[in-house]
């Protein structure tokens, strides 16, 4: 049974024997078919199918690309193309200049100095709540506010899990791939220094 197959509803899987049957999936004489149209994801012996048109389903470690919605008390709202907003403590942001300490009054008064609504940001999963919530942290100087590039949004299953979600391409343009179907394109910092620097000789 392959992992990451395209299946069509009512397509067999598998058999049964040996597997779990997860969401998106049914047993029917002894063998396992797909109740939706999607890909087949299998981890350890549980069996599932992901719809293509499904919402995105966050896992610790996950990275994503999200839209800022509301400042709240000591946390930011945000978009991550999930069933529920995602929440982005104030403890779990980066402090400007890596400094660890814990978070002050005076820095919750000046949260929309890191982040106001409308805001595209990079992110981890950090945790996944039993009601399917998400947690988010940035820190990290990969992670944080995204300017100066193009915002994509495609289904969260195109998306494969991998080990490196941040790509630079030879082309001159960084790709941040997010887990929950959000693209960030931008033009690599290498080129947009020597764009900055030609001009300032002409």
């Amino acid at each position: 049974m392959s992992d990451r197959r395209y299946v069509t509803t009512g397509e067999v899987i598998g058999p049964e024997s040996g597997f779990l049957r997860g969401h998106g999936t049914l047993a029917k004489d002894g063998k396992l078919q797909a109740t939706v149209s999607g890909f087949v994801q299998r981890v350890n012996k549980l069996v599932s199918v992901h719809a293509l048109n499904a919402r995105y389903t966050g896992e610790i470690g996950d990275v994503v690309v999200c839209r800022i919605l509301e400042v709240a008390d000591r946390r930011w709202k945000a978009d991550c193309n999930s069933r529920q907003n995602a929440s982005l403590q104030l403890s779990s942001v980066h402090l400007p200049g890596g400094v660890q300490r814990r978070r002050t009054q005076e820095d919750s008064l000046q949260m929309r100095q890191y982040f106001v609504e409308g805001d595209l940001i990079s992110a981890e999963v950090q945790k996944v709540q039993s009601d399917g919530s998400i947690a988010l942290h940035t820190r990290s100087l990969k992670y944080g506010k995204l300017n100066h590039g193009m915002f994509l949004s495609v289904s969260p299953s195109l998306i494969k899990r991998c080990k490196n979600h941040f790509h630079s391409l030879d082309c001159g343009v960084d790709v941040i791939l997010g887990n929950n179907g959000y693209v960030w394109i931008q033009a690599s910092q290498r080129k947009r220094m020597g764009e900055q620097a030609a001009g300032g000789e002409e």
